[in-house]
């Protein structure tokens, strides 16, 4: 018996299911690997052995999700050291 996961897209909540295959895959076209061609994904080490794994469905919804993860510097704390 197969069992199905997912994988969401971290960026656009988009959602496929996959195969969870054994070595001898009943439909291996409905593998992980098959079905997230084209998609990226990313390892995040938060540290000894905890890794939080990001799926993406393209290269904007990963942007989005790096830019999200950036620090923000305040605006007012920018514009004091605006020449006047």
């Amino acid at each position: 018996m197969r069992e199905s996961s997912y994988a969401v897209c971290q960026g656009c909540g988009k959602k496929v299911q996959y195969a969870e295959c054994s070595e001898k895959c009943a439909a291996p076209e409905d593998a992980r690997c098959k079905v997230l061609t084209g998609w990226l994904s990313v390892s995040c080490w938060k540290g000894m052995g905890a890794v939080d794994h990001c799926d993406f469905c393209s290269i904007v919804c990963l942007q989005r999700w790096v830019d999200s993860q950036v620090p923000r510097i305040p605006e007012s704390f920018l514009k004091a050291f605006k020449d006047e």
